[in-house]
């Protein structure tokens, strides 16, 4: 199954596959909700998810499917290299991550690898999820904080949108920063962004 909300990559994707003689697209889908519909009617062997899907994400998908069909295999396959999507794609479940730079060929393979229960991954992958691991998780609060930050607002504002006092929003501020390595907000927020943590729109 192609789960893939842009249809002229999902039409690259379902070409690729279907060219393979061991292979077939059962089923698509453009957002999470439908993903989850298609796999409980069609059971595919292998899907391949999109993360920045309409409605629920890919990892609301991947966590849906996983919570009803535990040996799902699923392949993420995603134009984002952020450590924090990697993580949590294989948090949710994903058996393997790869970006939308990858070739026809490895793809396949790829597909045949996870088909077989095997977790493929890419040199490029593993490093970016080896250098998350270290590192301190933001608290939810945290994350509320980071997000509010990047959408611009001020201490007094995100004390009030969250009914904390300033000094709070400071304190958890601080935080932040220690916890990203960075030294101000301008520095926190293009972190945040560059490791795939927060994605405003």
């Amino acid at each position: 199954m192609i789960v893939e909300d842009h249809f002229v990559v999902r039409v690259g994707l379902k070409a690729i596959i279907n060219s393979q003689q061991d292979m077939v697209t059962v089923a698509e889908a453009g957002n999470g909700k439908q993903a989850i519909e298609a796999f409980e009617q069609y059971q595919p062997d292998v899907t391949l998810m999109d993360l920045r899907i309409p409605g629920l994400n890919g990892i609301d998908a991947i966590t849906g499917i996983i919570g009803k069909f535990p040996r799902a295999r699923i392949i993420v396959l995603s134009s984002y290299a952020g450590d924090e999507n990697i993580f949590r794609a294989f948090q949710a479940g994903a058996r393997a991550y790869f970006l939308k730079d990858i070739k026809g060929q490895d793809l396949v393979n790829a597909i045949r690898a996870v088909h077989d229960g095997q977790r493929p991954m890419p040199q490029e992958i593993a490093s970016r999820l080896a250098d998350r691991v270290p590192r301190v998780a933001l608290s939810s609060r945290e994350m509320e904080i980071l997000t509010l930050i990047a959408r611009g607002k001020s201490n007094k504002e995100i004390a009030t949108a969250l009914t904390i006092s300033e000094g709070t929003v400071r304190v958890h501020a601080s935080n932040v920063f220690a916890k990203l390595g960075c030294g101000d907000r301008a520095q926190a927020v293009s972190e945040a962004f560059r490791r795939g943590i927060i994605d405003v729109e």
